[in-house]
Parts: C-alpha cells; sequence; structure tokens
C-alpha cells in the first residue's frame, strides 16, 4: 500500500471515530443527568475521553505522515507513540475521576429515574463503538499504527463498560420489578467502579506499549527470530553480528553486520545487501533496514559464533 493511501485510510477511519463519540457524549450525558445515574454518566466521560483520544489520534497521524526532512532524518512517526502516551494518560485521570463519583454515590445511593432510557443508550453505544473499533482494528493492523490501534482499544474497551453498565441498570430495574419496595440503586455506582478498572486496565496496557516504543525497545522476540532467520538463508553470508531494532510509528527500523567473504566483489555485496532487505520486508511491512558488510578474517569474534554459518555450534 502506497504512503499516500495509507494516510488516507488512516484518517478518514479516524474521522468516524471523531464524529460517533461526538454523538455518543451527547447522547450519554443527556440521559446520564435525566435519569441520575452515575454510570451512565462515568460512561458518558469515558465516551468524552475517547473523543479526546479521537482527536489526538487525527493529530498523531496527520504529523506522522510528514516525510523525512532536515531536523527529523528518521521521520515523524513517533507522533504517533506519544499519542498513545497521552491517551494514557487521560484515561487514568478520567478512571480516577468515575471512581471519586461512584464512591460518594456509593456511600449515599440516589434513585434512578427512568431505567430504561439508561439501558437503551448503553445498548446503543455498545452497537456503534463495536462497528467503529471493527474498523479501526482493520486499519491499525494493516497499517500498524499504534495510535489508531489505541484509539480502537479505547471504544473496545467502551463496548465492554458499556455492556455492563447496561447489565447493572438491568438488574436494578428487574430487582426491583419483582421485589416492590426494595431499592438495590448501589448496584449502580458498584457497575461505575467496574467501568473504571477496566479503564485502567487498558491505560496500563496503552502505557507500556506507547513507553517501549518512545524508549527505543527493541522489537517482539518474534520479530527478531524472523529477521536472524532471514539472514541466516541467505547464500553468501557467513555469520551476522549486532542485531539493533526498534520502532517509531508503523515504521520498523533493523540494523546489522554481515560477514562475508573479503574477495567478493563489491557489486556481488551490494546486490545481497539488497537480497536480504527485500526478504525482510516481505515479512516485516514498513521496515528501514540498514546493513554494515564486513570482510570474515576467520578469527571468529564471540558475537560471531552463535550466528555463524560454516562453524559447529
Amino acid at each position: 500500500m502506497a504512503d499516500k493511501d495509507i494516510n488516507s485510510s488512516k484518517l478518514g477511519v479516524v474521522k468516524l471515530s471523531v464524529a460517533s463519540n461526538s454523538a455518543l457524549v451527547v447522547f450519554k450525558l443527556v440521559v446520564g443527568l435525566a435519569i441520575g445515574s452515575v454510570s451512565v454518566l462515568s460512561e458518558a466521560i469515558h465516551s468524552g475521553i475517547d473523543l479526546v483520544a479521537a482527536l489526538i489520534a487525527y493529530f498523531a497521524v496527520r504529523s506522522s505522515a510528514q516525510p523525512a526532512d532536515k531536523d527529523h532524518q528518521y521521520g515523524h512517526g513517533k507522533f504517533e507513540n506519544i499519542s498513545g502516551f497521552v491517551e494514557a494518560i487521560l484515561i487514568f485521570l478520567a478512571a480516577a475521576w468515575i471512581i471519586y463519583e461512584a464512591v460518594k454515590k456509593f456511600v449515599r445511593p440516589e434513585p434512578i429515574e427512568m431505567i430504561g432510557w439508561g439501558i437503551l443508550v448503553m445498548g446503543l453505544s455498545s452497537f456503534v463503538n463495536m462497528a467503529v473499533s471493527h474498523m479501526l482494528f482493520k486499519v491499525g493492523n494493516e497499517t500498524d499504527s499504534i495510535a489508531i490501534k489505541a484509539d480502537a482499544w479505547h471504544l473496545r474497551t467502551d463496548v465492554y463498560t458499556s455492556m455492563g453498565v447496561m447489565t447493572g441498570l438491568g438488574l436494578i430495574w428487574l430487582i426491583e420489578l419483582i421485589w416492590k419496595g426494595h431499592h438495590v440503586h448501589w448496584i449502580d455506582p458498584l457497575a461505575a467502579m467496574i467501568v473504571a478498572l477496566m479503564i485502567i486496565k487498558a491505560a496500563y496496557d496503552l502505557t507500556v506499549q506507547s513507553l517501549g516504543d518512545l524508549l527505543d525497545a527493541s522489537l517482539p522476540e518474534n520479530d527478531n527470530a524472523k529477521i536472524a532467520g532471514i539472514i541466516k538463508r541467505q547464500g553468501g553470508v557467513i555469520s551476522f553480528k549486532n542485531l539493533r531494532t526498534r520502532k517509531a510509528g508503523h515504521t520498523k527500523f533493523i540494523e546489522f553486520d554481515i560477514l562475508v567473504d573479503g574477495a567478493i566483489s563489491v557489486e556481488k555485496a551490494h546486490n545481497l545487501t539488497d537480497d536480504i532487505i527485500a526478504d525482510i520486508e516481505k515479512v516485516l511491512a514498513y521496515s528501514k533496514v540498514t546493513i554494515h558488510i564486513e570482510p570474515c578474517d576467520r578469527k571468529c569474534p564471540e558475537e560471531c559464533l552463535p550466528n555463524c554459518s560454516t562453524l559447529k555450534k
């Protein structure tokens, strides 16, 4: 997929996320205030954070699409990683506010009016967010965009929490319908607390992933193993060393040294690196590979031994 098509696809799906979240925030706020449900209001706050996250993702996707320049020679991909970290902080703050409000209502439960409206808005929210998050995941996985994947996880978490709140409201309605005069409004703030805990878990996972890329953590072990396998299978490579990998946005940066027969021509060595790069790019999309060639003097430094094709391990 060409970079222009990738960016167009990413921006299109993020705009859809902004529009859907805007509508859900308004709907949830109106219904939550009307029926006095802290769990519905907590979901409105959750959708508000999702909206902010979608706006941040939109900015990040636009910024990361800028080509490399004199001041940013590796491109602007880390805008996406920064957006993921900022989104995680916002989620933590929202969860803290939800817990605070839920504890107040748990201590002093208040009656909930027109529960049916709360159940309706939560059901609608689950349906809309499931559809939009599915599209976000599809584009996020196709383009390997952490900003879009983060936005998708925001909405997918909203699906689960909305269903939890809907279940809580349904229990209140059912119990009070069967046992007239029995009030179980404490279920509402309890559901809000569960929502907050689920949000915190999503925020933690997002923080770990985004910080890892910002701190230039290595690619996952299975990706590094794939790279090593490709190098070892390439005829003409005696050994390799100093494999280093990292990621910025959707771009994977891969560097390593290969040891070859010192007698081969420069042209042959150049073609060998082209073949290795092409094979890696087939397996790991959006890769930028840098290879340093060294002549093998058969002195076998320690870092070469595990990858040597001519010596028995």
